[in-house]
């Protein structure tokens, strides 16, 4: 790694030991600056929350201002996350819910996919499906290249096979992995490159949708599940959450995969739906005239 990312993270695990509590509260008020300042991160979540055919039962602007805080604590728990002992990482999860899906799952032996959004902290669901079984989690690289080097060094607690999510290396890699029975961890609202994904509905407006997730669930009947780390309030850990696939996740005719993958997400943010990570632009991209109307 280079100096500078050295400088990065040895802030980190400074920043790690302060306790949990003590970094949410200091990624609220991160947060906070964010809502009530111009900024491309704000701009980016007003965006998207413009678009989607929902207001979660509440005010959109009180909503921007809560999912920025949580935004904010998404950035400093990183620091706790990525450079304490896994032991100590796995202590933060204080109750586990949908279990016994991850189990009968893992008990078929005919491959398990876990879909795991922008929700909430992913980074310790990592950690805890590392704890459970062998996984193989797909990643895109940053735009920064220098910083790939930070991103495995900081995951190196992992057990996990790190696999670039783009190329056909990496796409081999991960049919291999369910073939044989095998976990692998996808972002499913990674948003694709165009010409690469397919529009769907993602809360009433059309997303362009990655098609990776669906092709391999359809070509190695493996079982999808989606899960993600709730954020619980005061620092006081998090809450695992695991959901089954919606039907047709594994259509042959992606229009419908792609809906139904959709539809997964949205069933996972409904839960928590402050701690998505809205500023992440799932509408950059705009579908045909004719795909819109639909």
């Amino acid at each position: 790694m280079r100096w500078y990312i050295w400088i990065i993270y040895g802030l980190l695990r400074l920043l790690g030991q302060l306790p949990l509590r003590i970094l949410h509260a200091l990624g609220a008020g991160f947060g906070w600056l964010l809502a009530h300042t111009d900024n491309p991160m704000r701009r980016k979540a007003e965006h998207t929350l413009s678009r989607i055919n929902t207001s979660f039962g509440e005010e959109k602007r009180h909503f921007l201002c809560a999912a920025l805080a949580e935004a904010g604590k998404s950035f400093f728990e990183i620091a706790k996350i990525w450079t304490g002992a896994p032991a100590r990482t796995l202590a933060l999860v204080r109750e586990v819910r949908g279990g016994e899906l991850f189990d009968a799952a893992l008990a078929a032996r005919r491959g398990l996919i876990i879909a795991a959004p922008h929700l909430g902290c992913f980074e310790l669901l990592n950690y805890w499906l590392c704890s459970r079984t062998r996984i193989a989690i797909a990643y895109r690289p940053p735009r920064q290249a220098e910083l790939e080097p930070l991103l495995i060094r900081a995951r190196g607690g992992l057990s996990a096979e790190q696999v670039r999510a783009e190329g056909s290396a990496g796409v081999r890699t991960l049919f291999k992995r369910l073939a044989a029975g095998g976990v692998v961890g996808i972002l499913p609202d990674q948003e694709p490159k165009q010409g690469e994904g397919e529009f769907g509905p993602f809360f009433g407006r059309p997303a362009l949708t990655m098609v990776l997730l669906s092709r391999l669930a359809q070509r190695t009947g493996a079982t999808v599940l989606f899960a993600f780390a709730e954020r619980l309030p005061r620092g006081q850990g998090y809450v695992l959450h695991i959901l089954p696939a919606p039907d047709g996740i594994a259509d042959p005719e992606l229009p419908n995969a792609v809906a139904a993958l959709n539809r997964g997400i949205e069933n996972c943010i409904r839960l928590a739906p402050h701690q998505y990570q809205w500023h992440y632009k799932r509408y950059s991209a705009q579908p045909p005239a004719n795909v819109e109307a639909r």
